[in-house]
């Protein structure tokens, strides 16, 4: 439906003053902090999980040499969404002079709306990461303590029970993720790098990472965290988490979080012969996900 003059009445009339609620400030790209950015020219992208060998046996005097396959673990499919949004504005409208201001503002308000669409597309695979409904590449979900190896054994990359962000529980995460594994049980020597909470967490966030002392202790122990620089991104905060407890680890295990781009942010405008409208529209096109679950630890809290 075309914004009419009725919908406008206000701005027809002498002594209007301001026109106001489409100059918010908006958060920035906080996806960024979180995904690795990667184009698309396809209508869907799959990356595959491969298994290397395990440890090599000891070969006894005179035996024959043992031998192992590589295989495919598991494929992960990412499908890309149309993100798309429009407005338009009727003949009369832009008659009584209404087109410059409205343009410009409705504009901007388009791209503020794509743009917090693209933070909430984002931060649901982290929303839902300990559903089930919502499984990767391996079956399960992307925060679990069952993804399955091809060994036959499992890594979890969740606490092994639920707890809020403390120094003992992101002490306790930072030691299991160095316990993590290949596909064949060889350890993979891996650190996390960025702590990711919601806006309820940060003034914890800081006081753990930022403090040179422990926290809520009257011993003059220096807090270890930070000392040996076990999370050396610090941490970020998305404002698009929807429980207020959970808090998750970004790792540097490759090909984790992954954001394709299958077309960019675009606008474009025309008239429509028959009423004389003047349309505006945004479209992108892009999916959110994960390959490697180990990319992230997560925890629910208590």
């Amino acid at each position: 439906m075309a914004i009419s003059r009725a919908q406008l009445l206000k701005e027809l009339l002498p002594g209007l003053n301001a026109l106001f609620g489409l100059e918010y400030a908006k958060y920035g790209e906080e996806h960024k902090e979180i995904y690795e950015t990667e184009t698309s020219e396809r209508s869907f992208e799959e990356e595959t999980k491969l298994s290397g060998f395990s440890a090599a046996p000891v070969k006894n005097e005179g035996s024959a040499i043992a031998y192992d396959n590589a295989q495919e673990a598991w494929t992960a499919r990412y499908n890309h969404e149309t993100i798309a949004l429009g407005f338009s504005l009727t003949e009369e409208a832009i008659e009584d002079n209404l087109y410059d201001s409205l343009s410009a503002r409705y504009t901007k308000a388009l791209a503020r709306a794509m743009a917090y669409t693209k933070q909430v597309k984002a931060a649901a695979v982290l929303n839902n990461g300990f559903s089930s409904a919502f499984p990767g590449g391996d079956g399960v979900a992307l925060f679990s303590n069952a993804h399955p190896l091809v060994s036959g054994g499992t890594n979890s990359n969740v606490p092994s029970t639920p707890a809020d962000l403390n120094e003992t529980s992101l002490e306790a995460a930072v030691i299991q993720i160095s316990l993590w594994t290949d596909e064949r049980g060889l350890l993979i020597a891996s650190k996390p790098s960025k702590l990711v909470v919601p806006p309820s967490l940060q003034f914890v966030a800081t006081r753990l990472l930022e403090t040179e002392l422990r926290v809520s202790t009257a011993d003059n122990d220096i807090n270890a965290l930070k000392n040996n620089g076990s999370i050396p991104g610090g941490y970020t905060i998305n404002h698009f988490l929807t429980d207020t407890n959970a808090w998750f680890l970004c790792t540097d295990v490759p090909n984790g979080m992954k954001h394709f781009v299958r077309s960019p942010l675009a606008q474009s405008m025309d008239g429509d012969f028959d009423t004389g409208n003047v349309r505006y529209k945004s479209r992108e096109r892009y999916s959110f996900g994960f390959s490697d679950p180990l990319g992230m630890f997560g925890s629910a809290g208590a």
